[in-house]
């Protein structure tokens, strides 16, 4: 087991970027016109349960700005509807319900170290 210490130059910030899986493929390209990769991970959502993607993307500290730039123009947010059943309603007849879905939710960590095995 060893202890790798990150030099200046390589990545030291974790991006983790959940996105809906239709928006994968723009956002991987936009990410690789600015010279930057990443390992795609299949998730799925909790409240309803659709396909997700999960990119973790490792950089320097000095491009996350790149970084979350590229992902806001190509992850965009949509309207969909939900059928909700009507509770004032003498049968449960389902009323759709438009729901804002979409876009990306990114979380940055500081990478103080790795190993590597």
């Amino acid at each position: 087991m060893s202890e790798t210490e990150m030099p200046q130059s390589e990545s030291n910030i974790l991006l983790m970027a959940v996105i809906q899986a239709q928006d994968a493929e723009s956002a991987q390209n936009a990410l690789s016109k600015i010279g930057l990769t990443s390992t795609r991970l299949p998730s799925v959502g909790g409240f309803l349960g659709r396909r997700n993607v999960t990119l973790l993307i490792g950089l320097p500290a000095q491009r996350e700005q790149d970084a979350l730039e590229a992902l806001n123009s190509s992850c965009r947010q949509r309207i969909e509807y939900i059928a909700v059943p009507l509770e004032s309603a003498p049968l449960p007849l389902p009323t759709p319900t438009p729901i804002t879905i979409g876009g990306a939710t990114i979380f940055s960590m500081e990478i103080e170290h790795y190993e590597e095995f």
